[in-house]
């Protein structure tokens, strides 16, 4: 297992990434800088269950994932499918025990923020750790007015203290506005782009 010292601010971004792209790396740099992270991890799931097909094999998707995010701070790992957890709760709670005394902050993009009510034991995600929200292109709006936004409201931390989000006891969230990248994987899917490097 990577080594992470008790103390640690590592935010986790979780996801398919299939494929990984550049707007992935631009939000990983964004949240680096405004939430004051050490490291963040890619967790890249087996699979997702709010998406009805699976996606391509771990290890192709764990292989594109390292050739497009090369940064000293970041690692890709496939800690869900070694540790056996199919939902982001199940993962955290593993991810708690495995590395006691570190603060973890979870990471997504306001698309996700928007069906965030969705996902299993949703709101012990939240209380478990500090969520960073990073913009994404026409989810501005939407994001704001999320259910999990609109519940979770009393712990919102403004945009101009993301800076301690990390060091805050959850449950706590700040909504971050980052420069926009119009880039999504199910865009590079419909492309073609990433079937064709399957096959070469």
């Amino acid at each position: 297992m990577t080594y992470l010292r008790p103390g640690m601010t590592v935010g986790l971004l979780g996801g398919s990434f299939d494929p990984p792209h550049m707007g992935h790396v631009h939000i990983t740099r964004e949240a680096l800088k405004r939430f004051g992270l050490d490291r963040v991890w890619w967790l890249v799931t087996p699979g997702n269950p709010l998406k009805k097909e699976g996606p391509a094999a771990i290890n192709r998707r764990m292989e594109a994932a390292r050739k497009i995010m090369q940064h000293p701070r970041v690692t890709i790992s496939d800690f869900e499918a070694r540790a056996g957890t199919r939902y982001t709760a199940e993962t955290i709670e593993k991810l708690m025990q495995a590395y006691p005394g570190v603060r973890f902050v979870w990471l997504m993009g306001a698309d996700n923020l928007t069906q965030f009510h969705l996902w299993k034991d949703w709101e012990s995600i939240i209380n478990s750790m500090p969520l960073g929200v990073l913009a994404r292109p026409g989810d501005r709006i939407s994001a704001r007015t999320a259910k999990a936004a609109d519940v979770y409201k009393f712990a919102q931390i403004k945009a101009r203290d993301s800076h301690l989000l990390a060091k805050s006891e959850a449950p706590a969230w700040c909504f971050a506005n980052v420069p926009m990248m119009n880039l999504s994987s199910s865009a590079i899917r419909a492309s073609g782009a990433w079937i064709k490097k399957k096959k070469s």
